[in-house]
């Protein structure tokens, strides 16, 4: 049987907790990191930014992602390009719809499109897949 580590996976750890990531950090079988407003707030997080930058600081060259909160397009885009800027290795997810199920494919386009690193997050259907890969193609990573 193969290891881990000979797969071609990339295993993402998903959470909100500084112990937790630190931990991960030092794993060789964490590519990168993941986390969400909703998973901030469970941990006990107060100050959004703070917190990034405090995890920025320990996760340095491996990709994280951090999501929008907002659910208007417009502030969706606003808060993503402010999120790219935080870091190299920073990528912004935006989730496929917003709570209306608008789809935010365009906003999508946009971004990857302007160099903002993205992440589609909350993909339920071929169609979101399908939706998210052309948008993403021929922008950035």
């Amino acid at each position: 049987m193969r290891s881990i580590a000979e797969l071609k996976i990339k295993l993402f750890s998903d959470g909100a907790d500084e112990a937790q990531i630190v931990q991960a950090v030092a794993n060789p079988l964490i590519r990168g990191f993941t986390t969400n407003p909703t998973l901030m707030r469970a941990a006990g997080v107060k100050d959004y930014e703070s917190f990034a930058h405090e995890i920025l600081a320990v996760v340095t060259d491996n990709p994280i992602s951090f999501e929008v909160f907002a659910d208007d397009f417009a502030e969706m885009e606003r808060q993503a390009h402010k999120l790219a800027r935080w870091a190299d290795n920073v990528y912004v997810k935006i989730p496929i719809t917003n709570t209306k199920r608008e789809p935010s494919k365009e906003l999508i386009r946009r971004l990857a499109h302007s160099g903002v690193k993205v992440n589609v997050t909350a993909i339920l259907t071929l169609e979101q897949v399908c939706d998210a890969a052309a948008a993403l193609a021929g922008g950035s990573p």
